[in-house]
């Protein structure tokens, strides 16, 4: 494509005077209108007169193609509202999207928003008792699931009360329907002219994310439709998406990069974006962009270093002069991944830092940029982020010293609160300011530089696991009396799952049992969260209090120092 000015033309212009009215100005909407994400998505963009421009062009993993226009897919998320209005669901009541990435995934979201229901949209690998936590805390209503993941809700059903219905978006009529099961076909739905939009307003819930942390259950961030403001801006100066792009963002929507910029920001910026519903392949994802003249490509540093390891040769094979500009999210982009994109495709990977709690990106690398390699980049307009002391919370002055990184709260996406969880929701502000959990130290440029995270959540793959949930499936096999679970190095997801077990007695450690705890927890972890190595230890580290210290564990998998171990209990 011809070189072109981007949208966010010079950063540093950008900055002074900066209001997030701008976007409310292009979006057409003046504090305390009605603001739904849902009508946002497919109604205005037709009333511009984008009607029969293509929104989606979806490919599956055996190839087959379905495209959709911005009215076609106006019509069949008034279908989804209504339907699920005439189902009695109300506004506010939680409904769950639970599928792999097919189209009707994406329409679900949009037909719940637009009913005025919450979307909860959840990872289809997620086990039965994973998604049990999440359906039992949101007191989900209803669910959209497919044939395939269905078993699993059939499995918990029985343990919850508040969920209505099930809807199977792929039953036909060999489906065999049980308790509270439903059959939906998106594809051979009326198309419904007219919807009138739930008149939600700023502050109105529009979506709960699921995101784990060190300790307890998984916890549900709250965001609100006002999160368009910023979703939009960012999208348009960040991804720097222009009306005729063809725009590829490869994160599933069970992770929030998924619904903010595979959902939200693409499609009320009035952009065509593409979809693969495949598993990884970097000559099915070269083929892919080559297909379909991908132009923008939003992706994830896992998946750059898995396509650094097939090298340069198999990009020659293909025809990627359509990408025009690259984005990578999830976790730090090391300085390698940034260095080799440019030697593969002629662009710079841009590294972006956000977070389920943000709801939109809030330090990053822009288009026109210069780009230091292994850099998060610097904050966006709008964004106040700094480093505070792990002491005092007061601002680090001094350039290059590692502090936790903190936001100003006030921008549009930010989280409102965790779901049924106040008192954990209040613990992450401090002297007036967001903890993202994160440290991090800036450099006399304002560029600031990733150092790890602020306590024991493991970040594989971009994808944030807890340790409880392991922990716990792992204290369920008979054989096993104490269990840890932390994130040890990896070249490709730069961590991942090792799990220390102490054994009960009678147990002795071996390869066959290695195995079985193996195979018994793989039936209730998502695979995201399955332990790569397991470990036999006599006991685990704890302090005095009981408290199993993790980080020493984690210390000694990274080659770390071990820190102050004064509250270590005596053996």
């Amino acid at each position: 494509m011809s070189e072109r000015k981007s949208n966010i033309g010079s950063y540093e212009q950008r900055l002074p005077n900066f209001d997030w009215s701008l976007a409310e100005q292009e979006l057409g909407y003046k504090k305390g209108d009605k603001i739904n994400i849902g009508w946002y998505l497919s109604d205005r963009n037709c009333q511009k007169g984008l009607g029969m421009k293509l929104a989606l062009i979806h490919e599956d993993h055996l190839g087959n193609v379905r495209r959709y226009t911005f009215n076609d897919m106006r019509v069949m998320t008034n279908a989804i509202a209504l339907y699920l209005q005439k189902l009695g669901v109300q506004p506010g009541e939680r409904v769950c999207i639970f599928m792999d990435r097919a189209p009707e995934l994406y329409f679900t979201f949009q037909g719940i928003l637009k009913m005025g229901a919450v979307a909860q949209p959840l990872f289809s690998a997620f086990g039965d008792e994973s998604l049990f936590t999440r359906l039992d805390n949101a007191k989900t209503t209803a669910i959209f699931t497919q044939k395939k993941h269905v078993a699993k809700v059939r499995k918990i059903l029985g343990t919850l009360p508040a969920l209505r219905h099930i809807i199977i978006v792929d039953a036909d009529e060999s489906t065999t329907l049980k308790d509270r099961e439903l059959a939906y076909n998106m594809e051979k739905q009326p198309r419904v002219e007219q919807f009138d939009a739930y008149p939600s307003t700023a502050e109105t819930p529009s979506v709960l994310h699921y995101t784990s942390g060190t300790t307890g259950q998984p916890k549900g961030a709250q965001h609100v439709h006002y999160s368009i403001i910023s979703q939009y801006l960012t999208t348009k100066w960040v991804l720097d998406l222009q009306p005729d792009d063809i725009y590829w963002c490869n994160a599933d929507p069970g992770w929030v990069t998924g619904t903010s910029y595979g959902i939200i920001g693409p499609w009320v910026a009035g952009i065509t974006q593409v979809v693969l519903d495949a598993g990884f392949s970097a000559e099915r994802w070269y083929q892919f962009i080559e297909k379909h003249k991908i132009t923008v490509w939003y992706s994830a540093p896992t998946a750059i270093r898995l396509l650094m390891r097939e090298g340069t040769d198999i990009v020659r094979k293909y025809n990627l002069k359509s990408l025009r500009h690259l984005a990578s999210v999830g976790e730090p982009l090391n300085a390698e991944a940034v260095i080799w994109s440019k030697e593969a495709f002629g662009l710079f990977f841009h590294d972006s830092y956000w977070q389920t709690e943000t709801g939109s990106i809030v330090i990053t690398n822009y288009p026109g940029m210069t780009i230091k390699p292994g850099s998060m980049g610097k904050p966006f307009p709008g964004i106040t982020a700094t480093v505070l002391d792990t002491k005092t919370f007061e601002p680090i002055q001094k350039s290059g010293t590692v502090g936790l990184i903190a936001l100003k709260p006030g921008w549009p996406s930010m989280f409102r609160t965790y779901w049924n969880n106040q008192a954990v929701y209040d613990s992450k502000f401090k002297n007036g300011w967001y903890l993202c959990g994160d440290r991090a130290s800036i450099d006399p440029d304002g560029y600031f530089w990733f150092v790890g995270r602020d306590d024991d959540v493991i970040n594989t793959g971009g994808h944030l696991v807890g340790p409880f949930e392991i922990e716990s499936a792992l204290l369920e096999h008979p054989a096993v009396a104490e269990s840890a679970a932390v994130g040890k190095p990896d070249p490709v997801n730069m961590e991942v799952v090792k799990a220390f077990v102490a054994l009960k007695p009678g147990f002795e450690p071996s390869d066959d049992l290695d195995l079985e705890i193996m195979n018994f927890i793989r039936k209730k972890l998502s695979p995201l969260a399955m332990p790569q190595e397991i470990e036999f230890v006599k006991s685990l580290p704890k302090t005095r209090s009981g408290k199993i210290m993790r980080r020493m564990l984690r210390a000694k998998e990274w080659g770390e120092e071990i820190g102050d171990t004064s509250t270590l209990e005596n053996d």
